[in-house]
Order: structure tokens, then C-alpha cells, then sequence
């Protein structure tokens, strides 16, 4: 699904903020020297964004009503189940590993 995203304003921090107006998704772009793209409103994260000049502003192609940049938005993989706070000391096992095929990790040396 492909949602269209438009210029609503720009923010006191000088970005340009858009929105999008199916499903509520609004960013805030910052223009170099420090360019950024914060999300300040998810909407729909797994519809494609595309920006959407404002009628009548010029494009790097005219006739074209969209907007280049940093707009688009890949809809993201699920999120990854939480690691464990404390993880388990792999160390012991990966050096029992090494053993096994010959190499002597403790010892810097090669079997």
C-alpha cells in the first residue's frame, strides 16, 4: 500500500514537517548540513511513503508532483523478540570450540 505524504509546515527547529493524511504519519526533515529524518508520528509502518510536492512548486522534473529525498519509507521486519538482560558467558564454550578443532585460543598458538 502506498501512501502519499505532503508538506505541512515547517517546525521551529527549521525542519520541514509532513504528514500524511491516510493514515496520520508525520515526519520532520532536516536540510544539510545535518540532514535527518525524525519520525514524530509512526501512522501506518507498513505502508510505503512517498512526498508529495505542493501544487504548483517546481521539481527536479516538471509535470512530476513527486518530490525527491528522504521520504520513502521501507516498512520494517518484525521486531526481534527481547535478549535476555544478562546474557549467558559464551567464552567458556567458545573456547572448548576452538579445542576441539585444533586451535588453542588461550594460548595464542595453533594447534
Amino acid at each position: 500500500m502506498i501512501h502519499e505524504m505532503r508538506q505541512v509546515g515547517r517546525l521551529a527547529s527549521g525542519a520541514l514537517e509532513w504528514a500524511c493524511p491516510t493514515c496520520g504519519r508525520r515526519v520532520a526533515l532536516a536540510d544539510p548540513p545535518a540532514p535527518a529524518l525524525t519520525v514524530l508520528d509512526p501512522g501506518d509502518e507498513t505502508a510505503v511513503h512517498i512526498g508529495l510536492t505542493a501544487p504548483g512548486r517546481a521539481t527536479a522534473n516538471p509535470g512530476e508532483p513527486y518530490g525527491l529525498g528522504p521520504v520513502q519509507e521501507i516498512p520494517r521486519p518484525p521486531s526481534l523478540p527481547m535478549l535476555p538482560a544478562d546474557p549467558p558467558d559464551t567464552a567458556a564454550a567458545d573456547r572448548a570450540w576452538l579445542a576441539e578443532i585444533g586451535i588453542d585460543w588461550g594460548g595464542g598458538e595453533a594447534a
